[in-house]
């Protein structure tokens, strides 16, 4: 009886520790808008300009302010933060090929970027 325990108890940990171990092995995109008129994606400190299709990315976005949001779109992606709210949305998305652009909606002109699956 004592070895079922022991069996049983590695596998709950094993369970346990499994996502922990696939999301650390995912990549982390970081978007921030505001507070002032910024906005910006990132990923290791630089200006994201490429991801690679067929990867999966973790995006962390920190909405700083509540007259602005944060709405990426691209092949399969149409997610946004909402105006008048404030705080960290994270989501995980794998990439297709193709052009992504993310905006702040109420000041699109001048709060926008993009970025390209490839």
């Amino acid at each position: 009886m004592p070895a079922r325990r022991t069996i049983a108890l590695a596998v709950a940990l094993a369970a346990l520790a499994a996502p922990s171990v696939a999301s650390a092995a995912t990549p982390t995109v970081t978007g921030t808008v505001g507070p002032g008129f910024t906005i910006t994606l990132k990923r290791g400190g630089k200006t994201v300009r490429t991801l690679k299709a067929g990867a999966t990315y973790r995006f962390r976005i920190s909405d700083r302010s509540s007259i602005h949001n944060f709405h990426l779109t691209g092949p399969g992606v149409n997610r946004r933060t909402s105006v008048g709210g404030s705080g960290t949305t994270t989501f995980t998305l794998r990439i297709r090929k193709g052009t992504y652009r993310y905006v702040c909606d109420p000041h699109a002109s001048m709060m926008k970027g993009s970025f390209r699956g490839a």
